[in-house]
């Protein structure tokens, strides 16, 4: 940011101490371009906690994020907390003229979601949204694949044991997580696909096993999706499995593209031509940018972030009529 034609760090506050709040807070923390100036959450022990890893005094620790956007001198805002709160505290930040780091998704329901599209593209402020694959290099090799081509069919599929790691927290109530595996690990799923092909969803069909009676918060889920295009694709999403492992593979007529990999890891790409030969692109993850790095450089740059509130849009109108599909068995149209 600039402070009297001189460039200064990036003043940032941290809205949720969880996971996303200290592991994406800590690469801010790290940055020589930004610092964390305060920090928000209702645990004073956390608060004190991180607190004292980030060197945020005490004064600029605080339990209401309304109370940090009002009072601390902040250039940018990093939301890490349940889903269903992002919507309120990205459009509290954005009325402060805060940049934004949101985690996915971006929010739990569609006709918010198109809100802050327009809030967003209004403000003049960056915001972007946590789908770190659009810097992984196996991604973005995969997405110039299918720059100009037109994908044909496909299969993606991730397991975790998400049920188990969820136990507890407020992953498994509804109220705060805005739904089950799907809107959780799959959305990065169904983002990474999305953004690889540039593929549009028209329809999709759905079943899931639910965790809960009031088939709010699924444990598995099948969807069949139809495209724009005419393509058509299979996700499968299963988060009561062993480990973690993901599988993206995606047609056109000259070959496919397969994206694979455990845990939480790089991902290996491997392109096949139309003679079933194999060709694996050199992939260094170590040249990928961080979320903090490529953040900074939309806010110093002015320029898109990588992951965008559009990007994310895209996927909840697909997530929200997969849900909907499932409780109804029917096959629906997906609100674009």
């Amino acid at each position: 940011m600039r402070d009297g034609g001189r460039q200064r760090p990036l003043r940032l506050g941290i809205v949720g101490l969880g996971y996303i709040g200290t592991t994406v807070g800590g690469q801010f923390h790290r940055h020589s371009d930004a610092t964390v100036s305060a920090i928000c959450d209702l645990e004073a022990d956390v608060r004190d906690e991180v607190g004292h890893a980030f060197d945020v005094p005490e004064d600029r620790q605080y339990a209401s994020y309304e109370r940090m956007l009002a009072n601390a001198p902040l250039d940018a805002v990093l939301v890490g907390t349940p889903h269903t709160l992002h919507y309120e505290q990205v459009r509290a930040a954005l009325e402060q003229g805060c940049h934004v780091y949101c985690d996915k998704p971006l929010t739990t329901d569609l006709g918010r979601a198109r809100e802050l599209v327009e809030i967003v593209e209004r403000s003049g402020r960056i915001v972007m949204v946590g789908y770190q694959r659009h810097l992984q290099t196996a991604f973005r090799t995969a997405r110039r694949r299918f720059a100009g081509r037109d994908p044909q069919w496909l299969t993606a599929s991730i397991t975790q044991g998400w049920i188990e790691e969820s136990w507890d927290t407020w992953r498994l109530d509804p109220d705060l997580s805005g739904g089950g595996f799907l809107y959780d690990t799959g959305s990065h799923v169904l983002d990474g696909v999305l953004w690889t092909t540039g593929l549009e969803p028209t329809s999709v069909a759905a079943s899931m096993d639910f965790h809960d009676d009031q088939q709010r918060v699924d444990r598995r889920a099948h969807l069949d999706v139809r495209f724009e295009n005419g393509a058509t694709g299979t996700f499968a999403f299963h988060g009561d499995a062993p480990s973690v492992r993901e599988h993206v593979h995606v047609w056109d007529a000259e070959g496919a593209i397969y994206l694979e990999g455990t845990q939480w890891g790089s991902r290996e790409v491997v392109e096949v031509d139309a003679d079933a030969g194999e060709y694996v692109p050199y992939v260094d993850p170590r040249s990928e940018q961080t979320r903090a790095d490529a953040f900074i450089e939309s806010v110093a740059n002015g320029i898109e972030p990588p992951a965008t509130v559009r990007d994310a849009l895209r996927v909840i109108a697909l997530t929200e009529a997969a849900y909907e599909a499932a409780r109804t068995g029917d096959r629906i149209s997906v609100d674009r």
